[in-house]
């Protein structure tokens, strides 16, 4: 819940947080019929059709049919054991996913006890007093008390055409899920959660399927390839084992088991899940939220950061810094009165503004004018508009119409973009141009600029448009909002990682540029501007965009273009945004990031990501924690193709060269416990490199699953198992007993499980090199890794299950050795490797 503070909206009081709380109580959250998280039941069905799980009951069933009562025990005991470590990552990745769901929940302001609190949609009561602005999602079915609205009720009726909403019970029904597109009001919530229209006709909005993210779709392709023929090749040693070698079919049947379940890397699925649901949650720690999982694996890719100036690299804590008058006169910050001269301005500057403004600009202009005209005729409390002519992007600026003294005057107050009031005043070419250097000097010190005119009217019929009024034009406001200091060396450390900064803002040039040289943006002062980019067909922006690193003068509907034409030319950009016009853009960047603070909830919900402090700075954190998660996944799908070519090749070599079995499916079930923890645990909590954010963005084609990733796993994996199969048989050529045998290589097979894993950490140091950044699940899992041999090795029960002996001295000596050409073999091929 936000801070409280006093409600503008004179009179109205709202309930006692006292009465509201028991509401809560009493009828329970404002929240739809949604999808529930996965009951425990659900998750242990997906368990037992799990290809893994159904081949672990059918060896425990054909060990049973042989005889074998001890394997049989310990196969289906396994079964609980699986069950139980799925139980717990898939309960992980959903309290992840949870957390992340009730931070993007709809917000609402509403006043209780007097005063505007911001709280979770799900906690607005019947009675409560909605406070609501331009871009606002109506979190409850209400009736607007006070104010002027229109809403866009699509979801409702299908009509794209907002519909105006006046006071009262019939002109101001606003519905639960609709929104808000222009003005303000008051309304009282009279329905709530199922009780609402929407509720009534069965949407469930809370909840939508999330889309599969491409490295999803990469994965499962590659994982339904390895099965099918993971399958055929076992089917084959199956019928070759009972054919050919005169094995009995159920002995054949549980080898291609065995071989089977050593092919499939079950893992990778895992993996992605985990990764992405515990990345979302680790960047929302740094204060991004994420709505769209996928988003995570794109942050990595980031080539282009397209981002508002205001509010994201600067404070967006407006104030009036300077007054400036046609005659050059000037009242800069710091003076200790007003003088009369500037009163008009100031004056009319509040009446062209909302007596209870959203936007931050405006805000100041009202605070400036009753801190410094309280007192005076100029400050007018009680006047109201009669008429209004809204900001539009043919005139950058807005009239409000005052009823005069006499019957059919009118008192005309507006203030936008200097240039506009310019055109308003229809200034003469030497006055318009004396303004027009004012404007551009204190542009240069990084104010942003606005003209004030005054006119009057006589009349009944509204002019269509407010050029057909005169005006006279009063002075300009400058105001100052300064850079965040945590911005220059967050853009610093985006130019490091080879991200490319383009600022968008609808401020003069002057003002972009200022900005921009304050926090080290571009070295490039050239400057594009709106008008500039419609003037220009598609091929010659895309070309001048390569230049260009600052947008000013920007219409909201122009970030759209300009993200499409940086999108084809090959850029992967995140945009971020505020407002309602802004979605468009926001939907269709790569990344689109909304503001918590600041943004409506149209943009939060059209945007990937939501900054919770509006702050440049998250944004990088949030790339560099993409860099690490897509890094993890990368290293972790490496390791699990590595770790299951030795198990592949001593279930299958052995048999085909008439040896003794070395892996049977008791042996390949205990090594799926240490890779599965390996993966989700070790790997995803791996830190960052430390030169993450010095190297450019991976290419949008790159893929944890490319074959270069995949070939080196294989090469590694392929030569570990070539060291173990020659030690297995130089062993029994030397007429050791296959138990003897068995139980060096398995020691040694867990212990290259270990070391196979140090390798992957970090291609660019020897596996047994200290890294500088430590993870603390390597130590633990090196405890499991010995904990598990002890109690294989030692106990005598589990010895005999696994077909295994207690080794002695020389089998300990072959162990170590294989070890040591495992060490040595790893370390020339990443030598190999880095030369190539």
């Amino acid at each position: 819940m936000s801070a409280p503070h006093t409600s503008h909206a004179t009179g109205y009081q709202g309930l006692d947080p006292a009465e509201a709380a028991r509401r809560l109580a009493s009828h329970g959250a404002n929240v739809l019929p949604g999808t529930t998280p996965k009951t425990l039941f659900a998750i242990t069905v997906g368990v037992l059709v799990e290809p893994m799980f159904l081949m672990l009951l059918v060896a425990g069933g054909l060990y049973l049919a042989l005889g074998d009562r001890a394997e049989a025990a310990f196969l289906l005991a396994f079964v609980f054991v699986v069950i139980g470590i799925t139980l717990v990552q898939e309960r992980k990745t959903q309290r992840a996913l949870e957390s992340l769901r009730e931070l993007s929940a709809p917000r609402a302001l509403v006043i209780r006890g007097g005063e505007e609190i911001r709280i979770p949609g799900r906690e607005v009561v019947v009675g409560d007093l909605l406070v609501l602005h331009e871009g606002d999602r109506i979190a409850a079915d209400a009736v607007l008390l006070d104010g002027h609205l229109d809403v866009n009720e699509s979801l409702l009726t299908g009509e794209a055409v907002p519909v105006t909403k006046l006071p009262g019970a019939d002109a101001g029904q606003l519905f639960a899920s609709t929104v808000a597109t222009k003005g303000v009001g008051i309304a009282e919530v009279r329905a709530i959660a199922g009780a609402t229209a929407v509720g009534r006709i069965g949407q469930a909005l809370a909840d939508t399927v999330e889309p599969a993210s491409g490295l999803q779709l990469a994965s499962r392709r590659l994982i339904r390839n390895l099965t099918v023929g993971g399958l055929l090749l076992a089917t084959a040693y199956t019928l070759l084992g009972w054919l050919w070698d005169g094995h009995g079919l159920l002995q054949s049947v549980l080898a291609g088991i065995a071989l089977t379940m050593a092919i499939l890397p079950e893992e990778i699925p895992v993996i992605l899940t985990v990764f992405l649901a515990l990345g979302a949650w680790r960047i929302a720690k740094h204060k991004v939220l994420t709505r769209r999982v996928p988003a995570v694996e794109a942050l990595g890719a980031i080539s282009v950061l397209a981002v508002d100036k205001t509010g994201t690299l600067t404070q967006n804590r407006m104030q009036v810094a300077e007054l400036r008058l046609p005659d050059d006169s000037a009242h800069d910050e710091g003076a200790t009165g007003l003088p009369e001269p500037f009163h008009a301005l100031v004056e009319f500057a509040m009446l062209a503004t909302p007596a209870d403004p959203f936007d931050p600009m405006e805000k100041a202009i009202q605070q400036f004018g009753l801190h410094w005209l309280t007192g005076t005729e100029h400050v007018h409390a009680e006047w109201a508009p009669e008429f209004e002519y809204a900001l539009s992007p043919d005139i950058l600026a807005m009239t409000h119409v005052f009823r005069g003294d006499a019957r059919d005057a009118h008192l005309l107050a507006t203030k936008g973009a200097p240039e506009a009031v310019i055109d308003l005043c229809h200034l003469g070419a030497a006055d318009a141009a004396t303004v027009l250097r004012q404007v551009e000097a204190m542009a240069e010190r990084g104010l942003r600029v606005l003209g004030v005119a005054r006119g009057e009217w006589r009349g009944e019929a509204w002019p269509r448009s407010q050029h057909d009024f005169d005006f006279r034009f009063l002075g300009l406001l400058g105001f100052v909002d300064p850079p965040r200091p945590e911005v220059p060396a967050a853009i610093a450390e985006c130019r490091g990682a080879g991200v490319r900064i383009i600022m968008l803002t609808g401020d003069h040039p002057a003002t972009a540029r200022a900005i921009a040289r304050q926090v080290g943006l571009s070295e490039r002062a050239e400057v594009i501007t709106g008008a500039e980019m419609a003037a220009l067909d598609d091929a010659a922006l895309r070309e001048r965009l390569r230049h260009v690193d600052l947008c000013a003068r920007l219409k909201p509907e122009q970030k759209l273009r300009l993200v499409q034409l940086l999108r084809e030319g090959g850029e992967v950009v995140a945009m971020t945004g505020d407002g309602v016009n802004d979605a468009p853009a926001l939907k269709a960047a790569d990344v689109g990031i909304a503001m918590g603070e600041r943004g409506t909830d149209v943009a939060r919900e059209a945007a990937a990501l939501v900054l919770l402090d509006d702050s440049f700075a998250s944004i990088v954190t949030a790339i560099r924690q993409g860099r690490r998660i897509y890094d993890n996944i990368t290293k972790a799908t490496r390791f699990v193709f590595a770790v299951h070519m030795p198990i592949i090749a001593l279930a299958l070599v052995p048999a085909l060269l008439h040896w003794p079995v070395l892996l049977m499916p008791v042996h390949i079930v205990l090594l799926e416990l240490l890779i599965d923890p390996a993966c989700s645990v070790v790997f995803e909590a791996e830190p960052a490199d430390g030169n993450i954010m010095r190297r450019p963005p991976r290419a949008p084609s790159d893929s944890p699953f490319a074959a270069a990733n995949l070939r080196h796993a294989v090469i590694q994996g392929l030569g570990f198992a070539g060291i173990l199969l020659l030690g297995y048989g130089l062993l029994l050529g030397q007429d050791v007993a296959a138990a003897q045998g068995r139980s060096a290589v398995f020691i040694a097979l867990i212990v290259g499980l270990f070391l196979l894993t140090l390798a992957n950490r970090d291609l660019s140091r020897p596996a047994l090199a200290r890294a500088p950044a430590k993870n603390p699940w390597l130590m633990r899992m090196f405890g499991g890794v010995a904990l598990m041999l002890a109690v294989v090795i030692g106990v005598p029960f589990f010895r005999g299950v696994m077909g295994l002996a207690l080794p002695d001295a020389p089998m300990l000596l072959a162990t170590v050795a294989m070890l040591a050409a495992a060490i040595v073999w790893l370390e020339l091929l990443r030598r190999a490797a880095r030369m190539r």
